[in-house]
């Protein structure tokens, strides 16, 4: 895989491979304490075989403690085509989905978009996802966002909310959200050094609620196991019908539909999905009854059915462009799609 040659982008992709590292670090321990003690698993992808980048993600193998986990990290580059406005975009992106219905899903992404003109910017995200609200999570995610983002903290909680907010549901994908778009000051190194902290202080703080819940939440009900796959259907709606980022991935390139697809959770309750058809606007109906028809009747979300999701996704929006403007967004609509045109 070649990586860009920048060396913005060069130092950005360290900074994503360690992020990435120490959650997978992490995560590895709890399932040593707690699990099967069967680590991650690497898997590689190519961007145009290689000359263009591709990634790496770590998927969890520990089937007692993960519903569905993947840890990825992307570089995309374009060092050889000029007419390209991207120059390099680098990222990690990160979904947890603990298999206790207890113990909180987490999302996290970090990017760095280096465009062509010189402009270079960082993407900061992260979202605490509990199936079952517990308080001290909340509180504990919270303080830790407060901490680490400090002079940003009011903006990005402000468009945090605005982004993960489903309009048709009437609620939110998460209770703590935080999100800058289009991140730059004056000064590159401050800059990267917040996106490092901001990355290492979430992961850390995740992996002690994670390791606190687990140790204290050993018991659950069918009705938790319920809510748990309530809320996992939630979070496949909203990734799949409002998350901006998730349609940018799949409108740009085929060659990662799985890695994108990695946020999506195991099951889901099919007849919930199918319900929600009615609750958005036309052509998204279209999209919510597309989707449904590629998910079999358990609700099973396997690698087959993440590649048939990916498709329609991708097929939906090619077909209706104009749809796109229900896509969700902070206060800066990214453009990203036509970062990778001519």
């Amino acid at each position: 895989m070649i990586l860009a040659k920048d060396k913005n982008a060069k130092g950005a992709y360290e900074l994503v491979r360690s992020l990435q590292h120490r959650f997978v670090d992490g995560l590895n321990n709890l399932s040593a304490k707690y699990g099967e003690n069967r680590p991650f698993e690497e898997v590689i992808w190519y961007r145009d075989e290689g000359t263009h980048g591709g990634g790496s993600r770590f998927e969890a193998r520990d089937n007692v403690l993960f519903n569905t986990a993947s840890v990825n990290v992307s570089q995309v580059h374009y060092d050889d085509m000029e007419e390209k406005q991207l120059q390099s975009a680098t990222a990690i992106s990160t979904i947890i989905h603990p298999k206790n219905p207890n113990v909180s899903s987490i999302h996290i992404h970090i990017s760095l978009t280096c465009l062509r003109s010189g402009h270079a910017y960082w993407r900061v995200m992260a979202d605490l996802n509990p199936a079952i609200v517990f308080e001290e999570d909340k509180t504990s995610f919270s303080e830790a966002i407060k901490d680490l983002a400090g002079i940003t903290f009011e903006e990005g909680t402000a468009q945090g909310d605005k982004y993960f907010n489903i309009p048709a549901l009437n609620r939110h994908r998460g209770v703590v959200h935080f999100y800058l778009e289009n991140y730059k000051t004056t000064d590159e190194q401050a800059d990267y050094n917040f996106a490092l902290k901001f990355g290492q202080g979430i992961i850390d703080n995740y992996l002690e609620i994670t390791e606190n819940a687990i140790q204290t939440r050993t018991s659950f009900s069918v009705h938790d196991i319920k809510a748990q796959l309530d809320y996992h259907t939630l979070y496949l709606f909203q990734v799949l019908t409002l998350d901006r980022g998730t349609t940018s991935g799949l409108l740009v390139h085929n060659q990662n539909d799985v890695g994108i697809m990695g946020s999506l959770p195991s099951f889901i309750n099919k007849a919930l999905l199918k319900s929600w058809a009615q609750k958005v606007e036309t052509p998204q109906d279209i999209l919510v009854n597309s989707i449904v028809e590629v998910i079999d009747d358990n609700g099973i979300i396997d690698e087959n059915t993440k590649e048939k999701l990916a498709t329609v996704v991708r097929e939906h929006y090619k077909k209706y462009p104009e749809s796109l403007k229900y896509q969700a967004s902070g206060n800066i609509i990214p453009s990203t799609v036509a970062n990778h045109k001519k």
